[in-house]
């Protein structure tokens, strides 16, 4: 879980979802107060911190100002971006080869090269960058250019899902050097070889965009893109149904109210997003093994999906959705409540007068923190203290920003969030790996365990896909015997949309999302609506 997923998991309230098939959407808007025949507005709950990949912007694809080496479909298949290929691996998985697509520009018109994969890649690395994610690409050894469209990766140690890092946005060398990379001009007003231009940023408003003339994919025939920042779900709800916005992202009690709307359409989109709850070892309460197998035992997730998803998600017991080809089956924890009482009986917690439960004059009780603003993050913050309530813990919930947060983390819980559907890798070793315990926001509970340190390692490092499953099916037990987070949801994304859209499609979504994430995934690749005359 990086910075920026958990920062975005604070601040948003869902996203994500898989459909196949090609996209003619129909005209955005319909010349209403949204957007008009060739533009598009859509109602977002969070804002990015930059717009420069160098700390971090795009690192997941879909960034609509650049382009990686690679992208994904709409099935989450690798294909070439920037590359004119998927990439040549040698050297037993230790060096990937890339040949570089001919002709690109960026969007000030200067040529894009080899060399600005080089110093997009080793830029990143360097220590005085502040990029948290920049752990990802750890198997880097180094990044070469052969000619002008040739970038050569040697790898420290055989990665297996290496080619899914390379859907990093790429930066030119010569808008992006020789300012100071973590607070420079570039991080607002970026350059690159993306479908759109970047034409204001109202920071806590919206961004607006317009096509790029020169993109190589051909220049998108929505021509004015706008992302309107409303993190009130409400204030969302209500300037969609007004008609100022094409599409927004809302939660399932909000998407209910636009069920007999017939000028509307709903998508639901399939995600790896969790909602869990961190469990700091350094509290006294919830560093107790027995207090986190309890709680892990004292939640009714499938509640929880029914009631504050309404259906729309499914049950979490760890990073690792229910559905996923990489879950541990069998790691399925039942709600069960007596259980979770005996566990505290026999670790020595016992019930007070209260009703709260003690031992050695320590009460059972900590604080929860979720993100102010977040109403799907309150209420399973809510529900979680409901359940741990039944079992005799006292759960104090409490809102914040994140610069509140943050510095609780070490002894407070954190109704946290995250999800990449790319790579169990993304997800698990940010999430769990000791060595990366309180690094900004990955390992957010300081969780520790050997053993699935090893598996982690195992995972990352192995090439064969079924010995990486049985690594991962460990890291996922191991979890499940020593829980350094409660999981409780896979939240589904919900998105309505004007209906006059046809064909619309989306990928399955990663926690952080927004700009590239949801129906407009491949906005770039939109037609307008034919002429009612015509249509059949």
């Amino acid at each position: 879980m990086t910075a920026r997923s958990i920062r975005g998991v604070a601040a948003t309230a869902m996203a994500g979802v898989l459909a196949t098939g090609a996209v003619a959407c129909s005209t955005p808007g319909g010349g209403g107060a949204g957007g008009g025949e060739d533009s598009l507005v859509v109602g977002l709950a969070n804002e990015p911190e930059t717009l420069s990949p160098l700390l971090g912007y795009g690192k997941d694809g879909n960034s609509k100002i650049f382009d990686g080496l690679l992208r994904r479909d709409s099935a989450m298949k690798l294909e070439p971006a920037l590359a004119a290929e998927l990439p040549k691996v040698t050297d037993d998985g230790r060096t990937y080869t890339y040949k570089l697509r001919k002709g690109v520009t960026f969007s000030d018109g200067k040529p894009f090269s080899a060399q600005d994969v080089v110093f997009t890649y080793r830029t990143i690395l360097d220590e005085k960058t502040n990029n948290a994610a920049k752990g990802e690409l750890a198997a880097i050894d180094k990044v070469t250019a052969a000619g002008d469209d040739t970038v050569v990766f040697a790898l420290k140690y055989p990665y297996a899902p290496f080619a899914e890092r390379t859907v990093l946005p790429i930066v030119p060398e010569h808008a992006a050097k020789g300012q100071d990379v973590n607070t420079g001009s570039f991080n607002t007003a970026p350059v690159g070889t993306g479908p759109y231009v970047l034409t204001g940023w109202s920071k806590g408003e919206k961004l607006t965009f317009k096509a790029n003339p020169a993109y190589w994919g051909g220049e998108p025939k929505v021509r004015k893109l706008t992302m309107a920042i409303i993190k009130d779900d409400d204030v969302r709800a209500t300037r969609l149904r007004s008609g100022d916005l094409d599409g927004a992202i809302l939660p399932p009690n909000l998407v209910k109210g636009f069920k007999g709307d017939k000028s509307k359409v709903t998508l639901t989109a399939r995600t790896t997003d969790f909602r869990g709850v961190t469990l700091p070892t350094a509290n006294k309460v919830t560093g107790d093994p027995a207090v986190r197998r309890a709680l892990d035992l004292a939640v009714d997730r499938d509640a929880m999906v029914d009631k504050l998803l309404e259906g729309a998600g499914r049950a979490g017991y760890g990073p690792v959705p229910t559905d996923s080809e990489w879950f541990a089956k069998g790691t399925e924890r039942p709600h069960d409540l007596d259980r979770a009482k005996k566990l505290l009986d026999d670790a020595g917690w016992k019930p007070g007068g209260d009703g709260v439960r003690e031992k050695d004059g320590q009460r059972a009780a900590f604080a929860l923190w979720f993100p102010a603003g977040d109403k799907l993050r309150e209420e399973h913050a809510l529900a979680f203290a409901s359940d741990a309530k039944k079992a005799g813990v006292d759960v104090k919930v409490q809102s914040g920003t994140w610069e509140v947060i943050e510095p609780r983390m070490k002894d407070d819980a954190v109704l946290a969030g995250g999800g990449n559907p790319a790579d169990p890798d993304f997800d698990l070793y940010n999430l769990l790996h000791s060595s990366l315990a309180l690094d900004g926001f990955n390992n957010m509970a300081a969780y520790s365990d050997p053993d699935v340190d090893k598996a982690l390692e195992e995972g990352r490092r192995g090439g064969d896909k079924a010995a990486r499953k049985a690594a991962y099916d460990a890291v996922q037990r191991g979890l499940a015997d020593n829980p350094g987070y409660v999981f409780l949801t896979h939240v589904d994304h919900l998105y309505v949309m004007n209906g006059d859209r046809k064909g619309l499609t989306t990928q399955v979504e990663p926690h952080d999302h927004g700009l590239g994430a949801g129906p407009w995934w491949n906005v770039e690749d939109w037609q307008p609506k034919k002429p009612k005359q015509m249509e059949k």
